[in-house]
């Protein structure tokens, strides 16, 4: 919902259209769709080095704020002002989810079949506890037998003239590319098990 208040109702970046295309793909994959979509949105305005600056960015203030408050947890837990505290965090995040949820989901459901879908998965997820990929694939089931007219473009249709950064795929390129990418996550992965015992990291 931030993304979208900074990137389209107010900045205007990027169109609706494109915004809830983005993030449709984005909830697809696997790992955080914001941080999935802030990469996306950097790479499409500014190309690789947009993306992966947008993606660093979009990471590093939510890390150093997770640490400081696990840091603090951890050492004064005990103490009831700090127990009050973070009791306290519980209904704001609760009202900053279910805002963001509000915010997207009355540009997204546009049709009360779109309605229907979004309380069935509501329903599957919170109250039965059927795993998240076999809702994604019963929504998107139902999604190809909406009739065609309820149904969404394959491709935004929006008039923005994005600028195109044309994707080299040569078997080459995407080899080198998972390599570094493989290296980059493997590297943090085995300093952690240098550190602890292999036990503790997994």
């Amino acid at each position: 919902a931030i993304l979208h208040g900074d990137l389209v109702a107010y900045g205007r970046w990027i169109s609706e259209e494109r915004f809830l295309h983005a993030l449709n793909y984005c909830m697809l994959l696997p790992g955080p769709e914001a941080m999935q979509l802030a990469t996306y949105i950097g790479w499409l305005m500014h190309g690789t080095l947009g993306g992966i600056v947008a993606g660093i960015f979009f990471v590093l203030p939510s890390s150093a704020i997770l640490i400081l408050l696990s840091w603090i947890y951890a050492t004064y837990g005990q103490i009831p002002a700090i127990v009050g505290i973070f009791g306290g965090i519980k209904p704001v995040v609760i009202a900053i989810v279910a805002f963001a949820t509000y915010r997207i989901g009355t540009r997204a459901i546009k049709s009360k079949a779109h309605a229907a879908i979004a309380l069935a998965a509501f329903i599957a997820i919170f109250f039965l506890q059927i795993p998240f990929p076999l809702i994604v694939l019963g929504a998107g089931a139902a999604g190809l037998a909406l009739p065609r007219a309820e149904k969404p473009s394959a491709q935004p249709t929006d008039a923005i003239q994005y600028p195109s950064h044309p994707a080299d795929r040569s078997g080459k390129r995407i080899a080198t590319l998972a390599s570094v990418f493989f290296f980059l996550w493997a590297i943090p992965l085995v300093a952690l098990i240098a550190w602890r015992e292999v036990n503790q990291v997994f």
